[in-house]
């Protein structure tokens, strides 16, 4: 099988093309942040927006953006988590290293398997508000899958916490079609409906604006999409925490980058270290948060 790695521009943005055999992935060194992910000719699994913008300090709209060290809105995050901000500036939505230049510190291929891997050299104590030395790194290993594996590494005298995501938009056929297994019993944090803890039952389907944080996941969740024939399957690891989010119709006319009928073709489920699942990082302690996807075409 043939394995190609190669260098590009988009508009202001360096980035990676990577093409095993008729597979295609494209990264960004802008916050290590996968683009856009097909197998072939079948429809997208990673879902980057048409409108979306390829600039300098703007993390763009789609792909599998990093939020670190803290997801969402710093102040719905564990105490924890807050202290060890201490910027003069508000803190930004999802932390600090989403529109940084990451490093480029290898890139290989392996047989049939293509591997890069990219670090944030700035998390080493140069963040603003954030002095903290975390060694910060992502693997990305494209074979018959997609594998993302965040690496931070405390290589300060002080004990770090840290919440995080892998924030993945998953391109979609229909969104009153798809259904996400492995929720069902699973407590959940509604952010739409003050922040009320409440329970799933059974799978998630979708008839509106949706914003959740489900707790105590199993490793494995599954998105179901009949309308392309297709299951995705989502294998995590250091994680139990995962947001599931849609913006729905009139949330989708206020996005940036985001076509206001694009909230049909995309679902975000974002295999995280949030709320309970908050991670504390001790004076020389690592801690790995990933995620493997499969695309499994089969009869629904």
């Amino acid at each position: 099988m043939s394995l190609d790695i190669q260098r590009l521009e988009m508009d202001q943005l360096a980035c990676w093309r990577i093409r095993r055999g008729d597979d295609e992935l494209l990264v960004a060194e802008q916050g290590a942040q996968v683009l856009s992910y097909r197998q072939g000719d079948a429809p997208p699994i990673i879902w980057l927006s048409e409108e979306a913008a390829f600039q300098q300090g703007q993390s763009v709209r789609g792909g599998v953006p990093l939020c670190w060290p803290w997801f969402g809105d710093l102040a719905r995050n564990p105490q924890a988590v807050q202290a060890k901000y201490s910027g003069e500036q508000p803190a930004p939505f999802h932390g600090l290293v989403r529109a940084l230049d990451w490093q480029l510190r290898e890139q290989r291929c392996e047989g049939d398997t293509a591997l890069l891997e990219l670090h944030c050299p700035q998390a080493l104590g140069q963040l603003p508000g954030w002095p903290h030395a975390v060694e910060l790194s992502l693997q990305i290993r494209l074979a018959d899958d997609l594998q993302l594996t965040l690496t931070s590494h405390n290589r300060g005298t002080e004990p770090v916490a840290i919440s995080q995501a892998l924030h993945s938009y998953f391109a979609i056929s229909d969104i009153h079609r798809v259904a996400v297994e492995g929720l069902a019993g699973q407590p959940y944090i509604d952010t739409l409906e003050n922040w009320e803890r409440r329970q799933q039952q059974g799978d998630l389907h979708f008839n509106g604006e949706t914003d959740r944080i489900y707790l105590d996941l199993p490793d494995t969740l599954t998105l179901v999409d009949p309308g392309w024939n297709r299951r995705i399957r989502l294998t995590s690891t250091g994680s139990s925490s995962a947001v599931l989010w849609n913006p729905w119709i009139a949330k989708a006319q206020r996005l940036s980058g985001f076509a206001d009928e694009a909230w049909q073709r995309m679902l975000c489920i974002e295999t995280a270290n949030a709320m309970d699942d908050a991670i504390v990082l001790q004076p020389g302690q690592s801690h790995l948060i990933g995620v493997k996807l499969q695309a499994l075409i089969a009869s629904l």
